[in-house]
């Protein structure tokens, strides 16, 4: 049998947890940053390409190495210059090492010092999904959770309640605004790399899927933390990994993957939704999903009649940059309609996207190819996933 590859975002959290055992009683961090001061912002120039460049930097969020920063630290420069938001994760893949998260206390420090340093409301996001995928879990001094895969097996409302309060509990408690979840992917093949065989999707049936991710939105909502429905279009049949490959669906994608996405858009449960990498020529012959404006934008805000925020999965994903390249991934996600940019920084580890961003969108806007009331729309979508201060 293959060994399951974890996609970056969902590196195993059991992973070397006996080797982190010792870390979880460590101290809490004490803030070491002053509150913030907005700064001219990055780059140089007039003050309305200085105004452009912050606007495009709120539609970022940026993955980083370190369980402390400082004021000298990139991630907290880019914070101070307008940065959206930040990911944290529990492991780095490249090192295998603890990244972002040690200990309750840690993390919290962590998150206050970002906070503090940002000139606005500032999206702290995470993948908190429950058992296999979640960043927050014994190995760093959270409590253990249980899969969507067991939740939707037992499918209880109750139940689900009570498994999605102390999911979000452990959210409140660090400080993190937006959740990407629930999953909303049917289970079409229990061997699916992606979502069957790590156990991410309550079921097979949408009635199960819809009833459970509802139950989860609420529990986030009472707290005031933010989710995203992932992976439109569906990728409960995906073999592969977007992560590390090329994947394609278009044999086995089927149309009933929407309908989780349908109802839950129709019932104003959707606070964003979240856009795979995968392909599916079913829906466009050429382009992967986030990237196509015939799946964001005629199918999702068209046909389903979504309107607000759309958010990417990781943009240095294998199966975007190999063939687009990350400059014109990032081009035609915007174009497509994505309005949030995710960068886990993960798989590749670039100090500069955030800067190598701002230039390339900036130079889109400058030519023509990307329009000012694009990046207008957009900031205005991410704009309701940022918390109130």
């Amino acid at each position: 049998m293959d060994r399951v590859r974890l996609p970056r975002r969902l590196l195993l959290t059991g992973a070397g947890s006996a080797a982190l055992a010792a870390l979880t009683a460590c101290q809490a961090t004490r803030s070491t940053l002053p509150n913030a001061r907005p700064t001219s912002g990055a780059g140089s120039g007039t003050p309305e390409a200085t105004a452009l460049r912050r606007k495009i930097a709120s539609l970022l969020v940026v993955g980083f190495r370190g369980d402390r920063v400082t004021r000298d630290d990139w991630i907290v420069r880019a914070v101070r210059d307008g940065l959206g938001g930040v990911i944290l994760f529990d492991r780095d893949l490249e090192t295998d090492a603890a990244r972002n998260i040690r200990s309750p206390q840690q993390v919290t420090a962590l998150v206050r010092d970002l906070k503090n340093a940002a000139p606005g409301p500032l999206i702290v996001s995470i993948d908190q999904e429950g058992g296999r995928t979640a960043r927050l879990n014994p190995s760093n001094g959270f409590p253990a959770t249980r899969s969507e895969a067991e939740i939707g097996a037992e499918n209880s409302p109750p139940a689900t309640r009570e498994w999605a309060r102390g999911l979000v509990a452990s959210l409140t408690r660090v400080g993190v605004t937006l959740n990407y979840a629930p999953v909303v992917d049917l289970n079409i093949d229990p061997r699916s790399r992606a979502i069957g065989a790590l156990d991410r999707s309550f079921s097979a049936e949408p009635d199960v899927v819809v009833s459970n991710a509802t139950e989860e939105i609420h529990a986030h909502r009472a707290a005031g933390v933010k989710t995203s429905i992932k992976h439109f279009p569906g990728i409960g049949s995906a073999a592969g990994n977007t992560d590390f490959e090329v994947v394609d669906v278009t044999s086995t994608w089927r149309p009933v993957e929407l309908e989780p996405f349908r109802r839950l858009i129709r019932a104003g449960l959707a606070d964003s939704v979240l856009a795979a990498h995968v392909l599916n020529k079913q829906l466009d012959p050429d382009r992967p999903a986030s990237l196509s404006p015939k799946v964001i934008t005629d199918l999702l805000r068209g046909e389903l009649g979504y309107q607000g925020p759309v958010v990417s999965d990781d943009m240095q994903a294998v199966a975007i940059t190999r063939r687009f390249g990350a400059a014109e991934a990032v081009h035609l996600a915007l174009q497509a309609g994505v309005d949030l940019l995710v960068f886990a920084n993960q798989q590749v580890y670039e100090p500069d996207v955030v800067t190598r961003t701002l230039d390339v969108v900036t130079g889109l806007v400058r030519s023509g190819k990307l329009s000012q009331a694009r990046i207008d729309q957009a900031v205005a979508r991410v704009d309701t996933l940022r918390p109130k201060r």
